[in-house]
């Protein structure tokens, strides 16, 4: 398939800029993936579509602080560095930006507590750079630091917790698994009361999730890489429920990324730790998910390429069509699908 086969008009207007409040009130389209009917509901709406049995996995990883700007100590250049990668509690690899200013062992300073030496110029322009904090690092990072929001997002984020899920726990990722943005304490608690389990995996986001696919033919797209860990607790519910005949059900593509990985190289869910470079698209076969709720993804990415590949490409299509003609609200802050 083409990469232009995935895109789609969206009015610049419908890509929302702000989280809505309360995280449940976003709207929710319900796709039928066999038969392509479209449906309308809002997400607090969730519970009433799932079933005692089914299993709910969802990604627990925690959006770093990652965007920093630092003053080159010799020249007073400003860099914005984003970090991408932890080699070591110190070492990071990172995006910068200018990235003539950032030169190999130029110091940057990005407070009275924290600095870093550039040590580094990969191949591919990102850097690896060395810090020197003063305190403990992440308290550090936490104070100093601003969300990496997505590029198309031009509000300034005032609460910055409204970027992470009520169930992040794992610190690690340079982007927020976005459908999880719609969940609630108390929707969860209602999902559990009617027997639904609910179980976590870890995959930290990259920023290659927002990078483009340049080649027109989509198999030639080379994917980006990223950290996941399967807990035991989860894979044996995972296990459990499919030798039930319950549903496995993924919050977000990166929990879907993660189930199909493991499932792909051991066939079954065990624990384990990984990168996955894992890019589905359609005429790939599911082997553990069997519904998935996702937002609504930019026109030829990857990650609606992955969503046309459970759905159904016409089907996809046709729900984002439908989406667009209702003005739903789009991408990270934006409203949810459900495609069961």
């Amino acid at each position: 398939m083409k990469k232009s086969d995935f895109y789609y008009d969206l009015p610049e207007s419908l890509i929302a800029q702000t989280p809505i409040f309360p995280r449940d009130s976003s709207r929710l389209l319900r796709l039928d993936k066999q038969t392509g009917k479209v449906e309308h509901d809002t997400f607090s709406s969730l519970p009433d579509f799932l079933r005692e049995g089914d299993c709910l996995v969802l990604n627990n990883t925690r959006v770093l602080p990652a965007r920093l700007y630092g003053t080159a100590a010799d020249t007073g250049a400003v860099v914005e560095f984003v970090l991408l990668k932890q080699y070591d509690l110190y070492t990071w690899e990172c995006l910068a930006g200018p990235g003539k200013k950032a030169k190999v062992d130029r110091e940057f300073i990005f407070s009275d507590e924290l600095s870093a030496v550039v040590r580094e110029v990969l191949p591919d322009g990102n850097r690896v750079i060395e810090f020197k904090c003063e305190g403990e690092f992440f308290s550090t990072l936490d104070k100093v630091g601003q969300m990496p929001l997505p590029p198309y997002i031009k509000e300034k984020l005032a609460d910055r917790e409204r970027y992470q899920t009520v169930y992040s726990k794992e610190l690690g990722s340079a982007a927020a698994p976005t459908a999880g943005l719609h969940f609630t304490p108390e929707l969860l608690e209602t999902i559990r009361q009617k027997g639904v389990k609910v179980v976590y995996v870890t995959l930290h986001v990259g920023l290659g999730t927002f990078r483009p696919v340049k080649v027109d033919d989509i198999t030639e797209h080379k994917m980006h890489t990223e950290h996941y860990y399967m807990p035991r607790e989860t894979a044996d519910t995972i296990n459990q429920t499919k030798r039930d005949g319950g549903r496995v059900i993924c919050v977000g593509t990166t929990s879907c990324r993660t189930v199909e990985s493991v499932a792909q190289k051991y066939g079954e869910m065990c624990e384990c730790s990984d990168d996955t470079g894992i890019f589905i698209y359609p005429g790939y076969t599911f082997k553990c998910m069997d519904a998935l709720v996702t937002n609504f993804h930019l026109p030829e990415s990857t990650l609606i390429m992955l969503v046309s590949a459970f759905a159904g490409y016409q089907n996809t299509m046709n729900a984002y069509k439908i989406a667009v003609e209702e003005k739903y609200r789009f991408f990270s802050f934006g409203d949810a699908m459900l495609i069961v």
